[in-house]
């Protein structure tokens, strides 16, 4: 149907005084996309999450997409329910950092009409695209740091052995110690959930052995603050009694004094490309399929990881 243009010059002069606001549910009715983007993460309360959204939005905002954000409290049963939340949303597609890598009901979504992918962690035996970072090099490279400033018994709080990304670092830091020909000590690896509370048990742990580690890797941000914690509670000095090093960067970690040494993963980044990849699956690209994306981390050094030669 054509507009008169006495009348369309009236109908944009009403949209003018009326101050109309672009309304992407009237554009779905149109197109047969509700032009909204789930994503699921673990907590919202992490750092780490909370930058991978801020590079999902960076993608999505100028689109006009809007963005409903779930959190599966670190639970299986919650993930599931999550999923299935945001499928009864309709949204045209989701971006998910699962609760580990062994769960069904994220592999089963490779038959759903909805695109999926994955963001820092990998789901076993899965066709879902993925952006993840390249976490043995990363890990290889804070040890490879600390055994040339002299260290030689080093310990680790790595994550569960259910996560892709755990066992990933924990690959790394074997490798590393192998390679300079450091005997490995069991004593020396701790395990801890990757959550709000993680590290308190296992940095206590490796801190009051007998023989305990002149220098402690840990592998996540909570377990990184609540390792920085305990020192401080134990009246610990970083750098000094006990060299210590993470994983994920934040500002916070800047203020103490020293700084702390950390594994820098470009977090934005990883949530820009998954949503251009999900973009992609949205308009019906499916070349190399499924796409995994692994991206370099980097390592700052700090006095945090002392000299003991």
């Amino acid at each position: 149907m054509k507009i008169k243009e006495k009348n369309r010059i009236k109908i944009e002069q009403a949209i003018a005084e009326l101050d109309f606001k672009f309304n992407p549910m009237a554009r779905g009715l149109r197109t047969n996309k509700t032009y909204s983007i789930g994503v699921l993460i673990p907590r919202i309360s992490d750092v780490f999450c909370t930058q991978v959204i801020e590079g999902i939005e960076e993608v999505l905002d100028p689109l006009n997409y809007s963005i409903v954000v779930c959190s599966s409290s670190d639970s299986l049963k919650q993930q599931a329910e999550k999923l299935s939340y945001l499928k009864n949303k309709l949204v045209d597609g989701i971006i998910v950092m699962p609760v580990n890598s062994l769960e069904l009901d994220v592999k089963n979504d490779t038959e759903s009409e909805i695109p999926i992918v994955l963001v820092d962690r990998l789901v076993n035996g899965s066709e879902l695209d993925a952006v993840v970072c390249d976490n043995v090099n990363g890990s290889y490279s804070a040890i490879e740091m600390i055994i040339k400033k002299g260290h030689r018994k080093i310990g680790i709080v790595s994550g569960p052995e259910d996560i892709s990304t755990a066992k990933e670092r924990l690959t790394g830091y074997l490798r590393a110690l192998n390679d300079y020909n450091i005997e490995i000590n069991p004593e020396y690896i701790v395990y801890s959930p990757y959550t709000k509370d993680g590290g308190i048990d296992a940095f206590t742990q490796l801190i009051t052995l007998k023989d305990r580690p002149t220098a402690i890797f840990t592998t996540n941000y909570p377990t990184t603050v609540n390792s920085m914690k305990c020192m401080m509670e134990k009246g610990l000095k970083i750098g000094e009694d006990i060299s210590l090093c993470g994983y994920d960067q934040t500002d916070l970690f800047q203020l103490f004094d020293p700084a702390l040494s950390v594994v820098v993963q470009p977090s934005k980044e990883i949530g820009q490309q998954a949503a251009k990849i999900l973009l992609k699956r949205m308009n019906g690209n499916t070349e190399m399929l499924p796409l995994i994306q692994r991206l370099k981390t980097h390592l700052i050094t700090t006095d945090s990881v002392k000299t003991i030669f």
